[in-house]
């Protein structure tokens, strides 16, 4: 049976010399057409955009010397809500107040210090365009914050509660309790303003950010 198709083969007709193919995977190496080199874009972008992005900005120092100098404002203002506080720790609070107290004995001296500090920081900083954005916000910030804490005053003013029974603790739970709001927005706020960062207080800070 293996001998029928090599009868068949032997019996066809002998095939025409014909002329070799060329085919270009035999050709001459440099006679190849050569597709034009195209370089690769996808590799850079990412790389550039690597680059840009660990040049950060860094907020100058005068920004963040004015920005921490206009939380002191609330600071020393909110400092009268601490009476029952500094009555049961004197000295422990007095130790954490000290390096405070020769500026605070300065913003005492001062006649209408508040009014002028508040003057300074709303005109002199929040409506100066020669200032930067940071400095009039971390301002404004701070003139919101020290517009609120006037508020308590005047509604202990208008109720008058005595000092005595339930209205006297409510009075000293509500001084104690805005006394150490007081105190840790002033730390957070020159902190990060020390840091350059922008620090954004609760309601405060998105009624201080609508003025611009």
């Amino acid at each position: 049976m293996a001998t029928i198709p090599l009868l068949r083969l032997s019996l066809s007709p002998p095939p025409q010399p014909q002329k070799p193919l060329r085919s270009t995977l035999f050709s001459h190496p440099l006679k190849l057409p050569l597709k034009p080199f195209t370089p690769l874009t996808t590799t850079t972008k990412p790389l550039k955009t690597r680059i840009s992005a660990t040049n950060t900005t860094t907020t100058p120092i005068p920004d963040r010397l004015i920005s921490s100098a206009a939380y002191f404002f609330p600071f020393f203002n909110g400092l009268q809500y601490g009476r029952y506080l500094f009555a049961q720790y004197p000295r422990t609070l007095g130790l954490i107040l000290e390096p405070l107290l020769p500026l605070l004995s300065f913003y005492r001296s001062v006649p209408y210090a508040s009014y002028l500090a508040f003057l300074l920081l709303y005109i002199g900083v929040v409506r100066n365009n020669n200032v930067s954005r940071y400095a009039r916000f971390n301002a404004m910030q701070a003139v919101v914050l020290d517009v609120l804490l006037v508020l308590p005053m005047l509604v202990q003013r208008i109720f008058n509660p005595g000092p005595h029974g339930l209205s006297g603790k409510i009075v000293m739970f509500s001084h104690n309790v805005i006394f150490v709001v007081v105190c840790a927005c002033f730390v957070y706020t020159v902190g990060y303003s020390v840091l350059g960062r922008t620090p954004k207080l609760p309601i405060v800070g998105d009624a201080a950010g609508r003025q611009f």
